[in-house]
């Protein structure tokens, strides 16, 4: 059957570059937001981008992905510095790792931890022992690209419908505003809300909620945030990248079992002490607390999301296990693609689990 009109519940990266994709190849597409455009996962993403992966098939879509973004004018370059302090099992990973990812093709390096500091003087690493550098790495404005996106969704006919919950009803049923909407084939990409909108169908996504946290840090001296890299501490696990003024960091995750609409948005007191804590250890230079919020994000029990056509004519796009905004570019692309009758990306089929297997907290995040 010739796919003429789908329908996708899910207004984030995934969702509207999908959504894009299939217009620009003569689709007619109705997109269904429950609230604004990105105002889920995609909106409170930390927006780091890179392509230091060893996996091969992981590598290339990020590296399709940041390609995608510099097209758009929404990456700010910036390399990306992983590290370990005093930790032999956590420093081993790190080379064991730069070694799969040099095979996989990437820019990826050691570096000594004085030469971190000779290249950004505002990042402190007395105490580090292992580093690794990623240069073709970068961060992005999300809604920055949400608006990019979505401009050009609309110039290409796309009818995106805000402020709409929508579900599922069945393979190619969409219930919206107390009315069906048929279509030739439905994607949900719906970060959190998948398995709600999908709930009166017969497939069950093997997907688990976490909670994760970031606040910014405001440096109190100029010229701090231009003499930092994009960095991830291996060893006590968070991130830290520039974001305008300021320094955005996070970690502070958790599973959650609960709705998704009734999670803490708000951060924990205990996680902005010692986020900021680390941070003054970290920055050359005072910093002061700024924003913080917290976000949900979902996970599958091997860590590959699910990408693919889970019944027939219904397509999902889910459990990125917090690097779904990194690859979104190319993971919408690929679904848009498939819903067309391309092939799907191997191994992120979403039937792929049986229901028993147990989903924790993604390596990284803990």
């Amino acid at each position: 059957m010739s796919v003429q009109q789908v329908g996708i519940v899910g207004g984030g990266a995934v969702g509207l570059t999908a959504s894009l994709e299939l217009a620009r190849r003569d689709v007619d597409v109705t997109l269904f937001e429950q609230g604004e455009l990105g105002s889920g996962a995609t909106g409170r993403a930390a927006g780091i981008c890179y392509d230091a992966y060893v996996d091969r098939r992981d590598a290339a879509i990020a590296a399709r992905s940041l390609d995608r973004f510099r097209e758009l004018g929404v990456l700010t370059e910036r390399p990306y510095v992983w590290f370990a302090r005093e930790d032999d099992e956590v420093a081993a990973a790190i080379e064991s790792h730069v070694e799969g990812m040099q095979g996989a093709g990437r820019d990826v390096s050691l570096v000594e931890p004085a030469t971190v500091s000779e290249q950004f003087p505002g990042f402190v690493t007395d105490d580090v022992t292992t580093a690794a550098i990623a240069r073709n790495a970068g961060y992005v404005d999300t809604m920055g690209y949400v608006e990019v996106v979505a401009d050009r969704a609309v110039d290409a006919g796309v009818s995106i419908e805000t402020q709409t919950p929508a579900t599922v009803t069945d393979r190619r049923t969409i219930e919206a505003t107390e009315e069906l909407h048929a279509f030739d084939a439905v994607l949900v990409a719906a970060g959190a809300g998948t398995v709600e909108v999908l709930g009166a169908t017969e497939f069950d996504p093997a997907v688990g909620l976490y909670r994760t946290q970031v606040l910014i840090a405001e440096p109190t001296e100029s010229g701090t945030v231009e003499a930092l890299p994009m960095f991830y501490d291996a060893s006590e696990e968070w991130y830290g990248r520039p974001t305008g003024d300021g320094i955005l960091a996070g970690d502070g995750s958790e599973m959650y079992d609960g709705a998704p609409a009734d999670y803490k948005q708000e951060t924990d007191a205990s996680f902005r002490a010692e986020r900021m804590a680390a941070l003054e250890a970290r920055i050359d230079g005072p910093v002061e607390m700024g924003d913080a919020w917290a976000g949900l994000c979902t996970a599958t029990p091997d860590r590959d999301p699910l990408v693919g056509e889970c019944l027939p004519d219904l397509y999902v796009a889910t459990g990125f296990c917090g690097h779904g905004f990194m690859r979104s570019p190319a993971i919408g692309s690929a679904i848009a693609a498939q819903i067309l009758g391309d092939d799907p990306i191997a191994g992120f089929e979403p039937t792929r689990f049986d229901g028993t297997e147990p989903i924790e907290l993604p390596v990284g995040v803990t």
